[in-house]
């Protein structure tokens, strides 16, 4: 039985050699997050900003965003945020997620303002999906909890790294993982997608998968050099890379696949997510190749690999 390969296990490709276009790419990556987050900021939910957020379906016909923004007006909300949805692809939109941030006359009452929303949906032929509410104060504590917990997600993963192999690859692990969940970041604050609790999951899930990958190249580059003591160390990064190549293409399409169902059909609740994931694997296959795997040609070869002998059987052969 003949196998489908998308990436040849035999590839020679010089990604070493094209360290350089890499790097252009992660500078204008950095300085696009960097400017979309300065001039835009994020388009916080309901998580970090406090408020009421309504999911509804309109039971029948489509839905009218000027008609119900003038009836919301009418109530004294006339700054709600108003997004529709399909249901399928190409559908007419039925679907309507409703947001108020919180103002001086709404803080802390926020079920009556539940309540006006509810009347005015139920009264026009909608059916209520969610709701839900955040105080100020809480909402607060979650942004700041929420940033503490991806710099120490990427510091534990450093750590790990480092224990696991040696710190010239946990600073490489370290760089690599904050360039994939910084710019992942960058990508709601240029898309405008809402940034809230499920994007902070999104963030520290791409920190568990970028790292991932990052490990298999490491791992393979430091076998490699117990069996070529001798090869330098652009070309060993070059061995273990295309080594590992498949298997890292292969995942991250396995990947993309699952997630672009969600994607498609998983409804406003779950679009931030699965976007930031799929974008997330992207970058975080390339960073693990033109960033992690690149630091290590600045950086002073790892002592105990240089010790190490090489495997039984594999000590002649290694010599060029």
């Amino acid at each position: 039985m003949r196998h489908l390969h998308l990436v040849p296990n035999n590839t020679k490709i010089d990604f070493v050699g094209w360290r350089w276009v890499g790097f252009a790419v992660t500078a204008i990556t950095m300085v696009i997050t960097v400017v979309a987050i300065w001039l835009q900021g994020f388009n916080l939910g309901i998580d970090f900003t406090g408020g009421v957020t309504i999911d509804a379906r309109k039971t029948e016909g489509t839905i009218d965003v000027g008609a119900l923004r003038d009836r919301f007006a009418e109530i004294g909300h006339g700054d709600a945020v108003i997004q529709t949805f399909r249901d399928t692809v190409g559908g007419d939109p039925v679907n309507v997620s409703i947001r108020l941030q919180p103002t001086e006359a709404t803080a802390g009452n926020e079920q009556s303002v539940v309540k006006d929303v509810e009347a005015e949906l139920v009264g026009s032929g909608y059916t209520i999906s969610r709701i839900e509410t955040v105080g100020p104060k809480i909402s607060e504590e979650l942004f700041n909890t929420g940033i503490i917990a991806c710099l120490l997600a990427i510091l534990v993963i450093a750590i790990y790294v480092w224990l696991r192999f040696e710190w010239q690859f946990a600073v490489a692990a370290f760089i690599a993982t904050f360039h994939d969940v910084f710019v992942t970041a960058g990508f709601f604050a240029v898309t405008q997608i809402d940034f809230d609790l499920n994007a902070v999951a999104a963030l520290l899930t791409l920190a568990g998968y970028s790292v991932n990958d990052t490990v298999i190249i490491f791992d393979r580059i430091r076998e490699n050099r117990r069996k070529y003591k001798r090869m330098p160390l652009g070309e060993l990064i070059n061995l273990s890379t295309n080594q590992t190549l498949a298997r890292t293409v292969m995942t991250s399409i396995c990947v993309a696949l699952s997630v672009i169902p969600i994607v498609l059909y998983g409804g406003e609740a779950l679009y931030g997510f699965s976007t930031a994931i799929l974008f997330g694997v992207l970058i975080g296959t390339y960073s693990s190749i033109y960033v992690a795997s690149a630091m290590l040609l600045y950086m002073t070869p790892i002592g105990t690999m240089e010790k190490a002998a090489p495997p039984e059987g594999e000590g002649r052969a290694a010599r060029p």
